[in-house]
């Protein structure tokens, strides 16, 4: 045998660190636990491995899921408890799928020989995860351990990207035997699917002899890095570009084409154009719930759609397409940008264009006119003003779930992509404070602020104490109305004002963040909310800003619910 072939001993806990290492993590969120020690114990001695404990399994996943949408590499998570330690990754990995996020979530699991015996603890961990995870194993073997590490970043990292799950029986990790050198196997590039020579004539058709096209820009564009090459498609075709919801950030907010989020919870001038166009080039979105409710109130029924998806299964499931093309979003934007170029044509739709601007315009100046600066009790668009006029173009944004994410959809301006966060069609209440601190360790360099109401900020709490200890100095905005806000709504408008189960009650929120070491503010005014978040821009510390809002200032989404009701 070579020198360099030679193998080494390792029990199994030291060859998952290794073969972390041998992928290029430099980071790794966990909670301890004694099913998974010998993990632990070896990566005592990776000096070259950050380790980020945390409180609550589920809170751990959405920062390795913040981590991962924030860096484009895979987030780690380790549960060192089987049982409940897995259990409590559910939620995590429900929500990583939904957003096809590469998370990699590693479990300690039951000793062999006490499986299906009534053990301590004793779940069927492979059957749990299956369902919310791209792929799940349950290791076998001590000698297989690294093989199937590897296996587990390949498919996190794989078209379309997601969550995998890796079940470590603790007797495995125990064990010990011979490894050979692990390979570095860390770069993921591979090549993109193009369209066709004939699909891009065909597209380029479309798009100019259209009188009212549009480009909708989704996660396609957006996950892979391609907001450059979305923007100049929009500009090589003179024709505006929308994003859909969830991911605003797939364009910077401050191009003159760019008409912000479309859809049911869009801006109206994004909306307006998705609705009355004649042709509509969906670049990397499966045009699904989120910007579509599945109904043509929501996208022109008389359009002509060029679908653009890598999964194949996602072109023309809710709507009927003129062009159908399987290949990677960002590609084909450049090709289409190219073919344009070449024939030296724009759209025909000077007029559309030209409407839409001023649309744009006109919105973006309403929007800043018609905050209510001087209100009291203070109204959530005078916070999104203020925080327009007052964060760094660097800020990235994470965003809860209910009223929170719905008033916040559009009035925030993304400056530098990726910096837009949110649990997307998954919905999640508790999410956006765990995801900041993931995505904090992912850009440090960058301005985290994350976004929540005081019952998802509530849930969250106990994650202070990580933000502090491992100096994750987020900016958290309790905007707190002192209820479940979209529930509320929902029981204000459609059940009579029953309301049940939607008061909550807080304890002062700065105080909290004090007693935990972080920075606390209390805020009753827009004055004060001003003054807190330039503070908050200079300190070195986590920050908690507990934000007095309008408790009626509530909005009812999902009306499409009730409709059983009228």
């Amino acid at each position: 045998m070579s020198e360099n072939r030679k193998t080494h001993r390792m029990t199994g806990g030291q060859a998952v660190v290794e073969a972390l290492r041998a992928q290029g993590v430099d980071t790794v969120f966990g909670l301890i636990g004694s099913a998974a020690m010998e993990i632990f114990d070896a990566l005592y001695d990776a000096s070259d491995i950050r380790y980020i404990g945390v409180h609550d399994e589920r809170t751990g996943v959405h920062m390795a899921d913040g981590y991962a949408r924030a860096s484009g590499r895979c987030g780690i998570f380790i549960a060192g408890q089987n049982g409940p330690g897995a259990t409590n990754l559910v939620t995590g990995l429900a929500q990583a799928k939904a957003a096809f996020s590469p998370v990699i979530s590693i479990a300690g699991a039951l000793s062999t020989q006490h499986v299906d015996r009534d053990a301590f603890q004793e779940v069927d961990q492979q059957a749990l995860f299956v369902p919310i995870t791209k792929r799940t194993w349950t290791v076998t073997q001590t000698s297989r351990i690294a093989e199937i590490m590897r296996e587990a970043f390949r498919y996190a990292m794989a078209p379309r990207r997601g969550p995998v799950h890796v079940n470590l029986p603790r007797d495995l990790l125990a064990g010990s035997c011979e490894y050979s050198p692990l390979r570095t196997t860390h770069n993921y590039d591979c090549e993109r699917g193009q369209a066709t020579h004939q699909q891009i004539a065909q597209a380029a058709d479309l798009m100019c002899d259209a009188s009212q096209p549009v480009i909708i820009a989704g996660g396609g564009i957006k996950n892979c890095d391609g907001h450059q090459q979305a923007i100049e498609l929009a500009e090589a075709f003179n024709c505006p570009i929308a994003t859909s919801p969830g991911h605003g950030d797939a364009v910077v907010s401050g191009h003159p084409l760019n008409a912000g989020q479309m859809g049911p919870r869009g801006n109206p001038v994004a909306s307006y154009l998705v609705k009355n166009a004649d042709v509509i080039l969906a670049l990397g979105t499966r045009l699904g719930f989120n910007s579509t409710f599945y109904s043509y109130e929501n996208i022109n029924e008389h359009a002509k759609i060029i679908h653009v998806e890598q999964e194949p299964t996602a072109i023309a499931r809710y709507f009927p397409v003129a062009l159908g093309v399987c290949a990677d979003a960002v590609t084909v934007a450049v090709q289409l940008k190219n073919e344009v170029e070449k024939r030296g044509a724009a759209t025909r739709a000077t007029k559309w264009i030209n409407a839409c601007l001023r649309r744009r315009q006109d919105y973006l100046r309403q929007r800043d006119e018609s905050a209510p600066m001087e209100k009291c009790p203070i109204q959530p668009a005078a916070l999104f003003k203020i925080m327009r006029d007052v964060l760094p173009k660097d800020t990235a944004f994470t965003l809860d779930a209910g009223t929170t994410c719905l008033q916040a959809t559009d009035e925030l301006n993304y400056a530098m992509p990726p910096c837009q966060f949110t649990p997307l069609d998954f919905g999640l209440v508790g999410f956006s404070f765990a995801c900041g601190l993931g995505v904090k360790a992912a850009v440090p360099h960058r301005t985290v602020v994350s976004l929540m109401g005081d019952g998802g900020f509530g849930m969250t709490l106990s994650e202070l104490s990580t933000a502090v200890d491992s100096s994750l100095h987020t900016i958290t905005i309790v905007m707190n109305n002192r209820c479940w806000g979209a529930e509320k709504a929902y029981q204000r408008d459609f059940f009579d004002a029953r309301y049940i189960g939607a008061d909550v009650s807080s304890p002062p929120f700065d105080k909290i963040a004090q007693f935990y070491g972080a920075s606390g503010y209390a805020v009753e005014t827009t004055a004060q909310f001003a003054d807190a978040l330039q503070a908050a821009l200079t300190e070195e510390k986590p920050v908690v800003i507990d934000v007095q809002v309008d408790p009626s200032a509530l909005y009812s989404f999902r009306r499409d619910s009730f409709q059983h009701r009228t």
